[in-house]
């Protein structure tokens, strides 16, 4: 094996992690897709190539995350929730990944999120509002990063291909 085609399987599963790591939180997300671009740009020998894929990628990534980030925060603050709720999800997230395999992330981070809430605004019709408009604003940020994500993904791919045509 050369060193191109070791270098093409690593980025290739970095990115797959990366892209899946989007959606489960535990694992590196976005940074790591760029991080594997920018990699596969160093050390594959695609040349320019890989830096137009690199670039391309990078701009996946970066859109990615600040739409995430400004939708996300648009929508707690609209609804006044603050850093510490959020911060009482994931510790209850975390926890809850221990307790109920698989699902226990999203159920802790819920519920923390929800007994925040309700230990802030002591009414549960307020908390179960602010709470659901946080899942849903989480959730829409997570689905339109990991759509940026695999744009970045794709144009790996699409670079991998050029590459091997040449």
């Amino acid at each position: 094996m050369d060193a191109y085609l070791i270098t093409t399987i690593l980025c290739g599963a970095a990115i797959l992690v990366g892209v899946a790591g989007v959606i489960i939180p535990v694992l590196p997300g976005s940074i790591l897709i760029g991080l594997s671009l920018l990699a596969w740009a160093l050390f594959a020998g695609a040349g320019t190539l890989g830096w137009v894929i690199f670039g391309i990628g990078l701009f996946f990534v970066i859109a990615g995350m600040t739409a995430s980030a400004v939708l996300t925060g648009r929508k707690l603050k609209q609804h006044s929730v603050p850093s510490r709720s959020i911060v009482a999800g994931l510790v209850a997230g975390i926890i809850g990944m221990f307790v109920i395999p698989v699902v226990g992330l999203f159920v802790g981070f819920a519920a923390g999120l929800l007994l925040s809430e309700l230990a802030r605004t002591r009414d549960f019709a307020v908390a179960w509002r602010s709470s659901w408009a946080t899942l849903k604003a989480t959730g829409v940020g997570m689905l339109v990063e990991f759509a940026c994500a695999s744009l970045a993904a794709s144009a790996w791919v699409v670079g991998v291909w050029i590459h091997a045509l040449n």
